[in-house]
């Protein structure tokens, strides 16, 4: 993740204990899902340059989509 998309988020997130971190993979669809605490329906998304999609509720990030992420790995 490049300096500038970090900066991206950052200036969406607000700071709260975080509860719950679920992470799940989806291998054939070399899908990363990230999620924030207890699992709630998204009120909006953006993707970002890399194509990263963050997911909010409101202000609160609750959760990260990753495609391609075997590939994004190898290159890191």
């Amino acid at each position: 993740m490049t300096l500038m998309n970090r900066r991206k988020i950052q200036s969406h997130l607000t700071v709260s204990k975080l509860a719950k971190l679920d992470v799940d993979y989806d291998e054939t669809g070399d899908v990363l899902y990230i999620s924030f605490g207890p699992p709630v329906p998204a009120s909006d998304s953006r993707v970002l340059d890399n194509d990263i999609v963050v997911r909010f509720k409101g202000e609160r990030i609750v959760g990260i989509t990753v495609p391609s992420f075997r590939k994004r790995l190898k290159q890191a």
